[in-house]
């Protein structure tokens, strides 16, 4: 048996009860700023047998009809069958919204933060030897997301029909003395489906269309990968029908796993005069650019920020000791070099258009697209060769 150090990280599919509450809430969010770019939305939601309930905080000009978004939304996750439990035509819509409060509306109104709080943006070259590399993200957090993603693609456009919306990947990755990823030990793969399936072939198909397909490529399965395929046995309640969910309770999942500390704020359903959003992207485009560049091989960058005040009040960052300069330093070029304000991130990253539900299924980070503008690089040809190779100082990291 290896002793190697693990790291361990799930992932939900959008068809879980707490993850299609964030679905539904950045959904609404994107449906209020395709005609109001400066509405305030602080949107959660409440989902159970046949219900589901909206309620928070929006000022908007526009109007838009929450009930059918909700439905809408439901319906793509895949609830369009009262056999599974939860249906977007019977369910229960319940709406309780009010206005932002003018104490809260006063500060943004000033450009300044919609709210205090702490956030962390996380990067990693640990994966940058595998396939395909894992964007600077933690190994186990990456190939979860993608066991999850495999997952909902097996369903509706792959070959396993039996399944239902919801579902849960898990993925234990041992790492070697250099904080590489060296052999996957543990996949925990959860599939909701229908009663009449055999355990035997949902193992079976999982194994074939999920698990393989992923992993199998990264070159970190072995003989003594442990794979676990429902483990508990038939897995035909699930969703809200099965357990209740709430908006932002799956915030680790969304961001670096266990990799490093986490603000403690959820993303979805805020629009990004909220530093919890805007805040955690402008971090994790920060980290990414100190890895990227080469000045550390793991680093967080931590945020700290007041409501109405529009600076933030700490930047700090921690390189776990791989870092080729010092810690303040890498702080220092942070500062130069991001505008860590909200409203700098908000217009550097064009956070005020209807990107946000495809950021709230399969982690808001370590993906590409026009809909992850923080996932770019365009500084990084500035901060390269800000340290001389001299500097660099000894440590592990992962």
């Amino acid at each position: 048996m290896s002793t190697g150090r693990t790291m361990t990280a799930e992932a939900v599919t959008a068809g879980h009860a707490d993850k299609l509450c964030d679905l539904i809430s950045d959904s609404i969010l994107d449906a209020i700023l395709a005609k109001d770019r400066f509405a305030r939305v602080s949107c959660e939601v409440l989902v159970t047998t046949g219900m589901v309930v909206v309620t928070g905080q929006i000022t908007t000009k526009c109007y838009v009809d929450i009930a059918s978004v909700v439905r809408a939304t439901i319906a793509q996750v895949g609830y369009d069958d009262p056999s599974t439990g939860f249906d977007y035509q019977s369910c229960a819509v319940i709406v309780m919204l009010e206005e932002q409060s003018p104490n809260v509306a006063l500060g943004v109104d000033r450009k300044g933060a919609g709210d205090q709080g702490v956030v962390v943006g996380y990067a990693t070259d640990e994966g940058r030897a595998l396939p395909g590399g894992t964007e600077f993200m933690p190994a186990p957090v990456y190939l979860a997301n993608r066991l999850a993603e495999r997952l909902a693609w097996a369903r509706t456009d792959g070959p396993l029909d039996w399944l239902h919306p919801d579902g849960k990947t898990q993925l234990t990755i041992e790492h070697d003395a250099r904080g590489r990823p060296r052999r996957v030990a543990h996949v925990v793969v959860s599939a909701h489906h229908r009663s009449e399936i055999e355990m035997a072939r949902i193992r079976r198909d999982l194994i074939r269309h999920v698990i393989r397909p992923v992993l199998a490529p990264t070159g970190l399965l072995d003989a003594s990968t442990r794979i676990w395929t429902n483990p508990t046995g038939p897995f035909t309640h699930g969703g809200p029908r099965a357990d209740s969910g709430l908006t932002g309770r799956k915030i680790t999942v969304d961001c670096y796993g266990s990799a490093c500390p986490h603000g403690g704020s959820a993303l979805s359903g805020k629009d990004p005069t909220k530093p919890d959003r805007s805040g955690a992207y402008g971090a994790r485009c920060a980290a990414k650019h100190l890895v990227a560049a080469g000045l550390a091989s793991r680093c967080a960058v931590e945020i700290a920020y007041v409501i109405g005040h529009p600076e933030p009040i700490v930047v700090q960052v921690d390189s776990f000791g791989t870092g080729r300069l010092t810690d303040a330093r890498l702080a220092r070029i942070v500062r130069d070099h991001f505008d860590l304000s909200p409203a700098g991130i908000i217009e550097t990253l064009d956070l005020r258009r209807p990107i946000y539900a495809c950021t709230a299924v399969g982690g808001h980070f370590g993906r590409r697209g026009p809909e992850f503008p923080w996932e770019e690089l365009p500084r990084l040809e500035a901060l390269r060769g800000l340290a001389a190779p001299s500097r660099r100082r000894k440590g592990k990291g992962r």
